[in-house]
């Protein structure tokens, strides 16, 4: 497990150069901002508390910190972190950072746990959210992913139609690359098909009165952000799921 540990750090940190010319990655775009902002306040209790596990270039982070709450920003790429600091210092706002694995957050205790697009990449989803609610024993957890696997005709499709207007536009792909197949098979939850075996995940590790929710209003900025028809292509369903301790 150390070997995968070590080459999603690798990757994490080499993409930190790239990541933030997407404006979903960054939340740059007014429109999508705005909708994740309406998320967090739908979730999250006032002036809490918030560990921000994954947090990456830190987009959730600042967006929860501009709400008022003390955020803690933990992901175990040392380089995104450096522009999660920087960003929070050109908005003066107050962030502290957390060099570490998704299994081994701080011991807070915290008053909600979110996270972004992280479970999917994770090599042990179910002990990340057991060390969650440890970390958070009275509070909320908020997970926000998507369903990122394109197996199937209609999803290559869209894929190699992506790529081809991407080139055509001048427009660089928002990841310095992709996983290898091997590092991809190694994460569980990166070939899921809908959100079940996330809900599973989430129940497994203790969390109670899980809810979902569709985020299509993050689907529609998206979309609207993006050159037609390229938003149409990339843009895959967005969800929230909602637990209790």
């Amino acid at each position: 497990m150390t070997d995968v540990h070590d080459r999603l750090r690798r990757f994490w940190d080499a993409d930190a150069q790239t990541y933030d010319r997407s404006p979903s990655h960054a939340a740059s775009d007014p429109v999508e901002a705005a909708a994740w902002r309406a998320v967090l306040r739908r979730h999250l209790p006032p002036s809490s508390r918030v560990l921000d596990v994954g947090a990456g270039t830190g987009a959730m982070s600042l967006l929860a910190a501009s709400l008022g709450h003390r955020v803690t920003a933990l992901d175990l790429s040392s380089e995104m972190l450096d522009r999660a600091r920087a960003k929070a210092e050109a908005l003066s706002l107050a962030l502290e950072t957390v060099l570490a694995l998704a299994t081994e957050p701080p011991p807070g205790p915290f008053d909600a746990v979110i996270e972004r697009h992280v479970l999917w990449t994770s090599p042990e989803p179910e002990a990340a959210l057991t060390a969650w609610r440890g970390a958070a024993p009275a509070g909320r957890l908020l997970v926000l992913e998507g369903i990122w696997n394109r197996e199937g005709l209609a999803w290559h499709l869209r894929g190699r139609a992506a790529d081809a207007l991407r080139l055509i536009l001048g427009i660089e792909h928002h990841h310095h690359s992709s996983y290898d197949p091997d590092l991809l098979a190694s994460l569980p939850l990166a070939g899921a098909v809908s959100p079940e075996p996330l809900l599973t995940a989430v129940a497994s590790a203790g969390w109670q009165n899980v809810a979902i929710e569709r985020l299509r209003d993050v689907e529609w900025a998206r979309r609207m952000a993006a050159s037609w028809p390229l938003g149409w292509l990339e843009t895959v369903p967005q969800f929230a799921i909602s637990a209790g301790a």
